[in-house]
């Protein structure tokens, strides 16, 4: 049977498992170890491993780690070599004990920030000549469009620049998703300049992926698109804003502590030895 990953997810905790993890394990990409206790999911040489609230403190976690590394004396559940890199995440003083133990060191950082929501709705102050629309979801011209400016905007990013048209029309079928909240700025010659992703979940707005174009960053479009992000955000009864960053991505942090966004929480991906 099936295990549901959403039962892992505790409020006031990070989620355990991120939004193309879930994505791969609907589409049968990523193969899931464990049970209702607990359980690994292990993608593109990557693990996330999470355990109950009540089934903590007594090893799961380690006998989970040992059986999808394979480390145990028996074969790993796990076609292929075994992952070389594991997500923690929110940084929780057990994953950094369990890293430790099987020697596996940090390599990245993750930061989530948050910002209170604006009690006015702030001008984006468009450039003349730029508009604003909404992404029209299932439209293939924006689908194109959106995904070319992604891969442009991400190409050195290990997970965001990689998404295709697959993993955007099932982000499209999430709940939360609405085209509204895909917010598209176009150039004078109605090409795509860059676009501002929102995300409303369970009272928090989160500016889940903002674009700029290769040839226009540095030129304050991304200060555009946090303004007309916050502005969709205004007067929906949401008590925070939240975004993820690099980090050490120190010109994306200064944009966004300029919007008032302080660090929330940390995400950290290991390696092995």
């Amino acid at each position: 049977m099936a295990v549901d990953l959403t039962r892992f997810a505790v409020p006031g905790e990070a989620p355990p498992f991120s939004d193309q993890t879930l994505v791969d394990v609907r589409a049968g990409r990523a193969t899931v170890v464990g049970d209702e206790r607990g359980v690994a999911v292990v993608r593109d040489g990557e693990v996330e491993l999470a355990v109950g609230l009540e089934e903590r403190g007594r090893g799961l976690g380690t006998a989970l780690a040992t059986q999808v590394l394979g480390t145990g004396g028996g074969a790993a559940p796990v076609a292929g070599p075994a992952p070389r890199l594991a997500w923690a995440h929110g940084d929780h003083p057990a994953a950094r004990a369990l890293a430790a133990r099987f020697g596996w060191t940090a390599v990245r950082t993750l930061l989530q920030l948050r910002a209170p929501i604006a009690a006015a709705a702030p001008d984006p102050a468009v450039p003349d000549g730029y508009s604003l629309s909404a992404f029209r979801a299932g439209d293939p011209g924006d689908e194109a469009d959106w995904l070319a400016l992604n891969a442009a905007a991400f190409a050195h990013h290990p997970e965001q620049g990689r998404m295709t048209l697959e993993d955007l029309r099932a982000r499209e079928a999430d709940d939360w998703f609405s085209g509204d909240d895909l917010l598209l700025l176009r150039d004078p010659d109605g090409q795509l300049a860059g676009s501002c992703w929102l995300k409303v979940e369970d009272g928090i707005g989160e500016f889940y992926a903002v674009a700029v174009r290769p040839d226009l960053q540095g030129q304050r479009i991304g200060g555009v698109l946090m303004r007309a992000g916050t502005a969709r955000l205004t007067g929906r009864g949401l008590t925070a804003a939240a975004l993820y960053v690099e980090g050490d991505n120190e010109p994306a942090l200064a944009l966004y502590r300029r919007s008032g966004f302080e660090q929330h929480a940390i995400d950290v991906q290991y390696a092995a030895p």
